[in-house]
């Protein structure tokens, strides 16, 4: 009879497949075993209680900005738009590493930001004024650090805390004095990233990045053409750190 025959076939194959699949997935969970418990390279170094290291950082950064009321009088009604375009830069800078327990770590990472900030006032005649603020920061981020489990040399990790920053010298390229825009000299800001530790025998090296949200104004109380039709300035940076320890 013809339909017994084709369901013998259907379950011949349905065999067939199973058996491959079940072989794929046991050479993958081998595979899987095998990272897991491959020579470890430090397996000790996460249990010491203080660590030390240097940082290099790469990070893009701009302002955001909310309008004044007055943005939208006539005072302003040539001014098309204010824009705030992101800006490279770099870091550099210590870590000081806690061990709160085997998943949790402290970290203090004191280092020297180098930011260069512009704003662009566009003018309905299509004329444009800009104003470059370069400024070098001593920041001192606090983080927690929540760590995976470690897979033979590699282990995933969150972090997550704020970052003081006090302004150690600033230029501002717009000439005038009282017309350029006020800058305050310190920030503070929220931070949150995520990044791979890797463990070679003499040291452990990371890559991480991280992004930060400036959560206090960076305008100054100075009075300004530029500052005008601004009512605040808060910081966006996203970085990318190099780290040895």
């Amino acid at each position: 009879m013809p339909a017994p025959h084709v369901w013998s076939k259907f379950a011949l194959l349905r065999a067939k497949v199973g058996l491959t699949c079940l072989l794929a997935l046991s050479g993958y969970l081998a595979q899987g075993q095998a990272f897991r418990w491959a020579r470890q390279h430090n397996p000790r170094y996460d249990e010491r209680v203080l660590s030390y290291g240097f940082v290099l950082g790469l990070h893009t950064s701009a302002y955001q900005l909310q309008y004044s009321d007055r943005f939208v009088t006539q005072d302003f009604d040539t001014l098309h738009s204010v824009v705030t375009p992101f800006l490279p830069g770099f870091s550099l800078g210590f870590l000081v590493n806690l061990r709160v327990n085997p998943d949790l770590d402290l970290r203090l990472m004191p280092k020297a930001g180098f930011y260069n900030h512009r704003v662009e006032y566009r003018f309905t005649n299509r004329t444009l004024k800009e104003q470059l603020i370069e400024t070098t920061l001593l920041e001192f981020p606090l983080l927690l650090k929540y760590k995976s489990t470690r897979r033979g040399n590699v282990r995933m990790y969150m972090v997550g805390g704020i970052t003081p920053a006090v302004e150690l010298s600033g230029k501002n390229d717009v000439q005038g004095g009282s017309s350029a825009l006020d800058i305050r000299k310190q920030n503070l800001s929220l931070d949150a990233g995520l990044g791979f530790d890797f463990y070679f025998p003499l040291f452990k090296f990371s890559q991480e990045i991280r992004f930060s949200r400036g959560i206090t104004s960076m305008l100054g109380s100075s009075p300004s053409p530029f500052s005008e039709p601004i009512r605040r300035l808060n910081t966006n940076t996203i970085s990318v750190y190099i780290i040895f320890q």
